[in-house]
């Protein structure tokens, strides 16, 4: 009977172990579809600053590390519809021109309409999207790649600050209704 319990317990814990893996994927004819529809949102999960003296302070701090503190817990999205980009992510690293007294500045937040979307697939099925907006005067162009399985890194080149990555997920994009009632 206890060789029975035990069994059951091993494959308890696989069938779980399994369930948290799968989490974070998506099915391939999703992510296909939100990719040629080219309307979805990244939610990032993680920022990874190229400046290592953001990550020398981080480290510095009592009872903490960066890569704990560059988690991203709130609600970090790059939404891409046909007619506009909304970005909203945290910054980590140096500006060469910060905006005092407001700190809004700061981060990534702002709204293209004005812009232009290359997209291309490389051999291994990966989805490379070039987005250049042309009416934000601080951003250059924001690199998004989304894997089959539905996880993303995004790049973002600045003229006013080092560069910064960030890791996620895509998916589709939610109604823009439902976001303005909250």
């Amino acid at each position: 009977m206890k060789k029975y319990i035990s069994l059951l317990m091993i494959f308890g814990f696989l069938f779980f172990f399994q369930s948290c893996a799968s989490q974070g994927s998506s099915d391939p004819k999703i992510v296909n579809t939100l990719v040629d529809s080219q309307e979805f949102t990244f939610h990032a999960q993680r920022a990874n600053p190229t400046n290592y003296d953001v990550i020398n302070v981080m480290n510095s701090m009592p009872n903490t590390t960066s890569t704990r503190m560059l988690n991203l817990d709130g609600d970090y999205t790059i939404d891409v519809t046909k007619s506009s980009v909304e970005v909203v992510l945290p910054y980590f690293g140096r500006l060469f021109n910060p905006t005092y007294g407001n700190t809004d500045n700061n981060s990534y937040r702002f709204t293209s309409k004005d812009f232009s979307i290359n997209k291309s697939q490389n051999k291994k099925g990966t989805w490379v999207f070039r987005i250049k907006p042309n009416d934000v005067k601080t951003v250059d162009e924001i690199n998004i790649e989304i894997f089959k399985n539905g996880k993303a890194f995004v790049s973002m080149r600045s003229n006013d600050r080092q560069p910064i990555t960030y890791d996620g997920y895509v998916s589709k994009s939610e109604v823009k209704q439902e976001k303005e009632k909250l």
